[in-house]
């Protein structure tokens, strides 16, 4: 069949493609510096739809509006959280140290979903480790995925 009869995708079709991205429903718990994050990102995407709709670029028009849409409604849900009084006990926020039972040591800090970045040390208050480690204080012996760990340390200041 010829090419000249069928009907190639305009730029509408990529949008039209591009689910949305989805929005937990938890409670958008962030940080200070979460919150100064989904604020940048916002910033970012505007100038970026902005460039994007003065080139006609279509497809990047399309993907930028949809993120822009999921930022502002984090932001929008956004519940920021001040950091810990003290660290007795871990919770959101805290950076808590633990050993494993091979010896191995890690320093995670609890903080919102959108902030988590595990190679970096951040996990999320949602996932397995934060929900086992936090309301504990230092030498508690807690159950974790992969085995055991015990709490070495708790520092409840806040990230810049």
């Amino acid at each position: 069949m010829s090419r000249a009869f069928v009907k190639e995708p305009d730029g509408d079709a990529f949008s039209e493609d591009l689910p949305e991205r989805p929005v937990s429903t938890a409670p958008n718990y962030v940080t200070a510096r979460g919150l100064r994050l989904i604020d940048e990102e916002i910033d970012g995407l505007r100038r970026a739809l902005a460039t994007a709709q003065a080139a006609g670029e279509r497809a990047e028009l399309a993907r930028h509006s949809r993120d822009l849409r999921y930022w502002s409604a984090r932001r929008g849900t956004a519940q920021l959280v001040p950091p810990p009084g003290n660290a007795d006990v871990v919770s959101f926020g805290c950076a808590v140290t633990i050993e494993r039972e091979d010896g191995t040591r890690h320093t995670y800090r609890i903080v919102g979903e959108d902030e988590a970045d595990a190679a970096q040390g951040r996990i999320s208050r949602l996932s397995p480790m934060a929900s086992a480690v936090s309301g504990r204080a230092v030498g508690d012996l807690v159950t974790v995925p992969n085995g055991e760990v015990e709490i070495l340390a708790i520092d409840a200041a806040p990230e810049a």
